[in-house]
């Protein structure tokens, strides 16, 4: 399957960089480009790619309004977007994802996690810079409770593949690591979203640490 990406920035370098890479790979091609945030979204909305490389700082609306409005809560039939900026803010992340978002890179990551970025984003997985991981990570551990941890209404299983989500593991290798099949997984996934009212696996990693499952 070709995955079908828009990019949204407003520089025509980085949107022509971006494109040059992306279209370079024989399973993605650039469908779309828009120059600022109300225009992606429209454009989004017109195309429905499969997934969305945002920028952050744009005219009309920024890229994080942007991202709520096409991946945010309450959006039915939500799209993907991965968040790409310039800018490591911890503010702008927790946004990023609090808005939907199932990736956030930094423009400075390199073509190769780009095109990872977005091959994850296609298959349901996240990706997200590994220096913003850590303070992540850091973060979530920090706000842990000491109490026994809540299973959330989880079964055994299901706690598994979360704990080996909020290691960073992608469904692939979560399957390797319990010995079953990756739609196996993927339904687990499904199951613990609906669970726990988690609308990407960031959001189960996060209510992982929170809850005291991964320190």
């Amino acid at each position: 399957m070709t995955i079908r990406v828009l990019l949204a920035d407003d520089q025509s370098m980085v949107r022509t960089g971006f494109r040059y890479m992306l279209d370079a790979e024989d399973d993605i091609t650039v469908v779309g480009e828009a120059g600022d945030g109300l225009e992606a979204v429209r454009t989004a909305r017109e195309l429905r790619p499969d997934v969305t490389l945002m920028d952050i700082r744009m005219p009309g609306v920024d890229g994080l309004e942007a991202t709520r409005r096409l991946a945010g809560p309450g959006v039915e039939d939500p799209l993907r977007v991965v968040v790409v900026t310039t800018f490591d803010l911890d503010e702008y992340v927790h946004a990023a994802l609090g808005g939907g978002a199932v990736g956030f890179l930094l423009k400075d990551a390199g073509p190769a996690l780009l095109i990872e970025a977005v091959r994850a984003a296609a298959r349901g997985d996240a990706l997200v810079s590994p220096q913003i991981t850590v303070r992540l990570l850091r973060h979530f551990s920090a706000t842990a409770p000491r109490s026994s941890p809540d299973d959330g209404g989880l079964t055994p299983r299901e706690l598994d593949i979360v704990r080996s989500v909020a290691r960073g593991l992608t469904n692939t290798e979560v399957a390797a690591e319990l010995f079953v099949t990756v739609s196996t997984v993927k339904t687990h996934l499904a199951s613990v979203q609906g669970k726990l009212g988690a609308r990407n696996r960031v959001e189960v990693a996060a209510w992982a640490y929170r809850s005291g499952h991964v320190t």
